[in-house]
């Protein structure tokens, strides 16, 4: 505990670098916009999870997915949600896709490719069957949500049930909330990390990524009501994307209909999104990361930032 509390202190008092430059705005609906990172290539638009900030993305300047995609050939945009009100409180998951994504898409013009991290690429299914994109990029996206462990969609069973009281009230979902399922699932570790930090058994140079991440990790606006209520009673708890009832724009989503080349980027460590609910759909990419070490772990960048390159590269000139 002294060690715990030590490294969660020294977490708090790090300094913080300034973040990266903020990259200007392509296209905006709403409080969504499209955050231009330049590149010669074909534009590839990444859509974050509604849960987590879209940072992790672009971490820092030595350790960004976008920013070195935008030297190899690809012109990355990144999704940025913003953060709802509370008179926003009927918007679902599938209510994003329809009333963010897809005008987004229409804004930008042409066909653009998508690429959807978590829950982003869930929605990015979604998107891709009611739009003409030119390629479709999964990464750790959950579709068969019946892959999960069954404790786990119990767990946030359980979870919803008891905030739903003050969420209704709120109209929002505090990301609190959720980040409380993802300590469930290794509470050792979680700990852990910060024991390993106050005893000094971190090295100098991590200690920089570190606190980078685990600010991205406990930062985030709140989901709105129907959003919450939607992933995890009826994605989590009743499944719908897996059993083909998960209605956007006016009909059920069929991954299986898509016609644009898709990569489906899975892991097989992954103790957020195991690989058992993946869409299963187009060319894999199985990987030996964790959920988020595939975006910015120190092998990220010659397991999945190079073949993802060149797939898209490939995908969006065919």
């Amino acid at each position: 505990m002294r060690d715990a509390l030590a490294g969660l202190r020294r977490y708090q008092e790090a300094e913080r670098p300034p973040r990266p430059p903020v990259r200007p705005i392509a296209a905006q609906v709403g409080r969504a916009v499209l955050r231009d990172y330049g590149g010669a290539g074909p534009p590839v638009v990444f859509v974050p999870s509604l849960i987590n900030p879209p940072g992790v993305l672009d971490l820092a300047e030595d350790n960004s997915l976008l920013r070195w995609l935008a030297g190899q050939g690809v012109r990355p945009l990144l999704l940025e949600w913003g953060s709802p009100v509370p008179d926003e409180r009927d918007l679902s998951v599938a209510g994003h896709v329809e009333r963010y994504l897809l005008p987004l898409i229409a804004a930008l013009g042409g066909r653009p490719a998508l690429a959807g991290y978590c829950l982003g690429g869930t929605m990015t299914i979604a998107a891709a069957a009611r739009a003409d994109v030119s390629a479709l990029v999964t990464i750790a996206a959950p579709w068969r949500f019946a892959g999960f462990p069954d404790e786990a969609r119990a767990s946030l069973n359980d979870l919803w049930r008891s905030a739903e009281p003050a969420a209704e009230r709120l109209g929002l979902m505090p990301m609190e909330v959720l980040q409380t399922s993802f300590w469930r699932l290794d509470p050792a570790r979680t700990v852990g990390k910060f024991e390993r930090l106050g005893r000094g058994a971190m090295a100098e140079a991590a200690i920089p990524g570190f606190v980078a991440l685990e600010d991205w990790a406990n930062d985030g606006p709140p989901l709105t009501l129907a959003a919450g209520r939607e992933l995890l009673v009826d994605l989590f708890t009743g499944d719908r994307t897996g059993r083909g009832e998960w209605i956007v724009a006016g009909s059920p989503v069929d991954p299986a209909r898509l016609t644009c080349p898709v990569l489906d980027v899975i892991s097989t460590s992954d103790r957020i999104v195991p690989a058992a609910s993946a869409p299963g759909i187009g060319t894999p990419l199985s990987l030996g990361l964790g959920h988020v070490g595939m975006i910015v772990g120190g092998r990220a960048r010659t397991l999945l930032w190079e073949p993802l390159a060149q797939w898209l590269r490939a995908a969006t000139r065919a």
